[in-house]
């Protein structure tokens, strides 16, 4: 399952590209002409981001989409000091 947001479901879709050549019409040409068409992949923005899941804090893949959205819960910013600091600290 790589490549899919957990929140929204995107994933990779599939698609093509053309290749054109000539003067369009409104340029004095003839036309333009396709060429080539290839199949292409759409891929989707992943991010690996860590977030609280169920009150547990997980590493799961979002689209950046999703994160902007403001779906992805972000876990709490720890305020941790080793013991040794703490006490000579004071």
């Amino acid at each position: 399952m790589a490549r899919v947001c957990v929140f929204t479901g995107k994933k990779t879709r599939a698609g093509g590209s053309k290749v054109y050549r000539g003067r369009a019409k409104y340029l004095g040409g003839v036309g333009r002409k396709i060429t080539g068409r290839s199949k292409r992949q759409f891929k989707v923005n992943i991010q690996r981001v860590r977030a609280v899941v169920d009150g547990r804090v997980q590493r799961i893949k979002v689209s950046a989409k999703a994160i902007r959205m403001g779906l992805v819960v972000k876990p709490p910013k720890r305020n941790y000091k080793p013991e040794a600091q703490e006490a000579a600290s004071e």
